[in-house]
């Protein structure tokens, strides 16, 4: 799914909305986000996720091509991780086998 398709979803389940405010509204919830995120905060969304940032220490790799060693310096990635819902939503089967493990101890 693009951003297109995104605001047209949207637009079907909130039929008051337009285009245009739709399209704002998702632009400036991206921006919030990856504002906060790259301040170092992170942002989370109850069910579906939290988005931060996480040092990543350096590292050697290996050139595909050549089998040559090189170094990796070392950074900050933005990192989601799921929510509980969000996973639910994607392997039901799993959040069933999760909920009867943790019935049983």
């Amino acid at each position: 799914m693009n951003r297109t398709q995104l605001i047209e979803k949207i637009i079907a389940k909130h039929p008051d909305l337009t285009k245009t405010a739709t399209g704002r509204i998702l632009d400036t919830l991206i921006d919030t986000i990856q504002v906060a995120v790259k301040k170092g905060d992170s942002v989370t969304l109850v069910g579906f996720g939290t988005f931060k940032s996480v040092k990543r220490a350096a590292r050697t790799g290996k050139n595909p091509s050549t089998g040559a060693t090189l170094k990796i310096p070392a950074g900050t990635v933005p990192k989601f991780t799921a929510g509980s819902k969000f996973k639910a939503a994607v392997d039901p089967k799993a959040a069933a086998r999760k909920k009867a493990k943790a019935a049983v101890k």
